[in-house]
């Protein structure tokens, strides 16, 4: 069983082929959030022997929002674009870049002009 999941992310529309979002490493999860994700994202889950878990090309947006949510199904991923809700808290959640975190708070105005959001990171140098 994997220990680690590598997510890449990657903008199929920037510059002549394409621009880099994010890298990040992860413990396996079948929900990954996503912050500021492109417009459209090609998405590539593998484990740590570079298995494919799971792919998607061109994922799109329903709705503009801060985060969005990445499901892993049957080889593939689904994105759903929202409002981080409760069963949110303690998600993994990949920022631009790379960096994973775990969400830790949500709070959005209903009018969704203005939240506030708390990440945990935590890393091990150890090799582990």
């Amino acid at each position: 069983m994997a220990t680690t999941y590598i997510w890449h992310l990657r903008n199929p529309d920037g510059a002549s082929m394409g621009l880099e979002f994010a890298t990040g490493r992860s413990a396996p999860t079948v929900t990954m959030l996503g912050h500021s994700l492109p417009e459209r994202v090609d998405v590539e889950v593998r484990d740590e022997a570079s298995a494919m878990i799971a792919r998607a090309d061109g994922l799109e947006h329903e709705a503009v929002t801060p985060m969005s949510r990445l499901t892993l199904r049957n080889g593939s991923i689904e994105r759903e674009n929202v409002w981080p809700g409760p069963d949110d808290i303690e998600r993994p959640v990949i920022l631009p870049g790379g960096e994973v975190g775990i969400l830790k708070r949500w709070w959005n105005a209903e009018d969704h002009k203005e939240w506030t959001w708390t990440v945990e990171f935590h890393n091990d140098v150890r090799g582990g």
